[in-house]
């Protein structure tokens, strides 16, 4: 039940930034609350990832549930709804956007989680059961919804207070010197990109300094400042006083929509690169130097290191190309084609690993080890004589 919507409560209803920043405090303590039990995790798992602890990792997990419940009783439980109503509204607003049916489609979900969470919290089970610990992980699920992409809802509140406009436009004339400054200092290398935003519209907005002998001032650009037909939208001393000017930023987009911070996959074994530089190092066969070899290029669940290299620069160039710049795309190019690059480096790898393993060589005897640590003379045995200087006589007492 809201604040809005509970006749017991009294109290005016609670402004659009006081939703705000219940949701913000409630993906704060989150955040602490999935820090946490990372950490608790970890030390249920062995060095290369595998559980090895399932009772204390199930502790962890009911804790951490228990925690999040408890999160949003206290930040989120009595301003949910209210937020979720101001948003709607906020959003109805809007200008014309692409990403306007996403957010829409985030209320709706959040809307089902909320009516979800509130149904489980009215049949509260007894304190310290096995029931209860069912119900915080049935909760789970629903709290991580609002943890990930309150957010939304939350800018969309901040949206009412009209930040969605420019508070000193330009004129005609002004916006065409100003571009054709702008310009002009782009083809001799003098504007030099800050910081970049959407706004409300969906429309890039580039900050940027504009060189001019020894001044700069700051200019925004409305526009890809990588493509022909961008435009200088307003000049500024600093970027304080542009923040205060130009359209509020809206929440950047995500690389893939179906992923949560709260609720990553159990992370795959794997063997760390030192691991495996250390086992060639002490190898002692050309096996062993093989099997190291093999496990830097082995593909599949517990893929080796250069496997996973390969996937992140392969992910980069996806992420590169989503932002849809003509830089972007540039730099999405190049990483695709150092991806290739990397594969065939790792099929080079395997090829020179297995060719090791059938060599069935061990190093030779005359290769001994050193010892780092040298025997020491007792202590009431005095130092052995050193041998006499060659061409000079030993003197005798």
């Amino acid at each position: 039940m809201t604040l809005a919507n509970n006749p017991a409560s009294g109290g005016p209803r609670p402004s659009a930034a006081e939703l705000s920043n219940a949701a913000s405090s409630f993906r704060l303590r989150m955040s602490v609350i999935g820090c946490e039990a990372d950490v608790a995790l970890d030390r249920t798992r062995d060095r290369h990832g595998r559980t090895v602890h399932p009772n204390a990792a199930e502790t962890a997990r009911a804790h951490r549930d228990k925690a999040a419940v408890e999160a949003y009783r206290t930040h989120l439980a009595p301003h949910a709804e209210a937020l979720l109503d101001v948003a709607r509204l906020a959003l109805d607003e809007l200008p014309p956007a692409q990403h306007l049916a996403g957010w829409q489609a985030v209320l709706d979900a959040l809307h089902a989680s909320t009516a979800e969470i509130r149904r489980i919290l009215e049949r509260p089970a007894v304190s310290g059961s096995e029931d209860e610990r069912a119900q915080h992980a049935a909760l789970w699920p629903h709290l991580t919804v609002w943890a990930d992409h309150g957010y939304i809802p939350s800018n969309l509140a901040d949206q009412r207070d009209g930040g969605q406009h420019q508070r000193s436009p330009l004129t005609d004339e002004e916006r065409q010197m100003w571009t054709e400054m702008a310009v002009t200092a782009q083809r001799r290398g003098a504007l030099e990109l800050i910081e970049s935003w959407y706004a409300a519209d969906g429309q890039p907005i580039t900050l940027a300094y504009l060189v001019d002998a020894d001044e700069s001032i700051v200019v925004a650009l409305r526009g890809d400042p990588g493509a022909p037909g961008w435009q200088v939208i307003g000049h500024y001393e600093h970027e304080y006083e542009a923040g205060k000017d130009l359209p509020a930023p809206v929440p950047p987009g995500v690389l893939r929509p179906n992923l949560s911070r709260h609720n990553r996959p159990a992370p795959a074994p794997e063997i760390p690169l030192l691991d495996l530089l250390r086992d060639v190092v002490e190898g002692r066969s050309a096996g062993d130097a093989s099997n190291a070899l093999l496990g830097a290029v082995q593909r599949g669940y517990a893929a080796g290191p250069m496997v996973r290299l390969q996937e992140l620069v392969e992910t980069s160039a996806q992420f590169a190309g989503a932002l849809e710049t003509v830089r972007g795309r540039q730099v999405a190019g190049r990483l695709s084609a150092l991806g290739r690059q990397i594969e065939f480096l790792t099929q080079e790898v395997q090829e020179a690993a297995e060719d090791l393993g059938a060599t069935v060589a061990v190093l030779p005897p005359h290769r001994t080890p050193v010892l780092r640590v040298r025997p020491r003379p007792a202590v009431d045995t005095s130092p052995p004589v050193p041998p006499p200087l060659a061409g000079r006589p030993v003197r005798h007492r």
